[in-house]
């Protein structure tokens, strides 16, 4: 049986979205961009109904997972259980994440890359630590070591960049405390016992008060 679309209102609370009103009385909401092809008067059949609402489904799906992506760069791993946690059915879930994919607005290893450069650029850490990060983010070990063939400087530089404000706010300490704050402080970022030794001795010769001032400004 057929029924004819007899009104299409732009809803109040979402203009991206309308009302079909079907022989008279509200049927369902669509999104605009589902909805362009259709107009009042036009007759629907009950198959023609249910695949409206699928290509709804499968377009609020792909605009949740829009402004998800849009916020932040994310992994798939992250916009998959985005989706499932609003409700989405694995089957659509898995349809919206491979057209954001082919679209490469879904990319993992330029997200990997992206979580690499910000990680040296703000908060230092080691390749250990940042591939286990990656990880946490469904990143598969491939992408990462591919990721990580970029990674700016050696784990010496970096572990002497990432300690060196803590170094700063240890530099009144004694060499034996200092070594302590300090080498905990990057061994917390994944640091190797060795490049942490390496590092202590690095920045204690950079930023550490003499032995004379030290002892002036605790009197």
């Amino acid at each position: 049986m057929e029924r004819e679309i007899t009104s299409i209102k732009v809803q109040k609370h979402n203009q991206q979205r309308v009302s079909i009103y079907l022989d008279g009385e509200y049927a369902f909401g669509l999104s605009r961009f589902v909805a362009a092809w259709l107009s009042p008067g036009q007759k629907l059949t009950s198959a023609d109904i249910d695949r409206l609402l699928e290509e709804d489904s499968y377009e609020i799906a792909f605009q949740k997972a829009l402004a998800f992506i849009n916020h932040r760069p994310r992994s798939v791993e992250e916009t998959r259980l985005r989706l499932q946690e609003k409700g989405f059915s694995d089957a659509l879930v898995e349809v919206t994440l491979q057209r954001l994919i082919e679209k490469n607005w879904l990319n993992d290893l330029d997200f990997a890359r992206q979580w690499i450069e910000n990680r040296n650029a703000f908060r230092p850490r080691s390749k250990r630590l940042l591939a286990y990060e990656l990880r946490l983010k469904g990143i598969a070990d491939n992408t990462i070591t591919q990721a990580l063939e970029n990674y700016a400087g050696d784990e010496d530089r970096m572990a002497f960049k990432a300690g060196l404000k803590k170094a700063q706010q240890c530099r009144q300490e004694t060499k034996p405390d200092f070594s302590k704050k300090v080498g905990g402080y990057l061994s917390r970022r994944g640091f190797h016992h060795t490049t942490v030794r390496n590092a202590i001795d690095r920045l204690w010769e950079a930023v550490a008060l003499p032995e004379s001032e030290r002892c002036d400004e605790m009197e």
